[in-house]
């Protein structure tokens, strides 16, 4: 009977005989392996790069016109109506927000879509004077959104557009002293 050191010893001799072929068969499959990888990823490679090249275009940025007065301006929609002037009375729609995105007011409801236009007359006695430059120059159709600083917001009470609700009326002349952002759309000129 075999001592248990010659069994493996035995053993050990038999492993040695059968390794060369096992670790070259692992050195030949790992090859075999790491060439097809890299087959795989080059043809990916080539294929994207036989591919046609897309035409780069140039990104719409809503350019922003500042005014004198602290009033910027973005065109959102150009309107192909008639233009508006002062003195000219306009029917829009607008939604205002407070500069830091809050919801404010709105002529259109948000759930059913349903407007409310308001009409404002363009003088400086009955609509805030940052509004007014904003419209002046609008054609009908057009978009605008522009963020109004106080001094050219609401310096009085009764300055238009403001909210015939208490609630939305109390929460713009309660924020009057900060810019407002208007997106307004100029619906036509009366």
């Amino acid at each position: 009977m075999r001592t248990t050191k010659e069994l493996k010893v035995s053993a050990q001799k038999n492993l040695e005989d059968r390794l060369p072929s096992v670790a070259a068969d692992k050195v030949q499959r790992r090859a075999i392996l790491q060439l097809l990888g890299v087959n795989v990823i080059f043809g990916n490679v080539c294929s994207v790069l036989a591919a046609p090249m897309q035409e780069m275009k140039e990104p719409s940025v809503l350019r922003t016109l500042k005014l004198a007065s602290g009033v910027r301006i973005q065109d959102i929609i150009k309107g192909e109506g008639q233009e508006a002037r002062e003195g000219d009375t306009v029917e829009v729609n607008y939604v205002c927000r407070r500069s830091n995105g809050y919801f404010v007011h709105s002529t259109v409801d948000q759930f059913s879509g349903e407007s409310s236009p308001v009409i404002l007359h363009l003088d400086d006695e009955q609509v805030i004077k940052g509004l007014k430059e904003v419209l002046i120059g609008m054609k009908a159709g057009g978009k605008r959104r522009a963020s109004i600083p106080p001094s050219v917001g609401y310096i009085s009470d009764n300055l238009q557009p403001i909210p015939e609700e208490f609630g939305p009326r109390r929460s713009l002349l309660s924020h009057a002293k900060e810019p407002l952002i208007f997106e307004v759309q100029l619906l036509k000129v009366l």
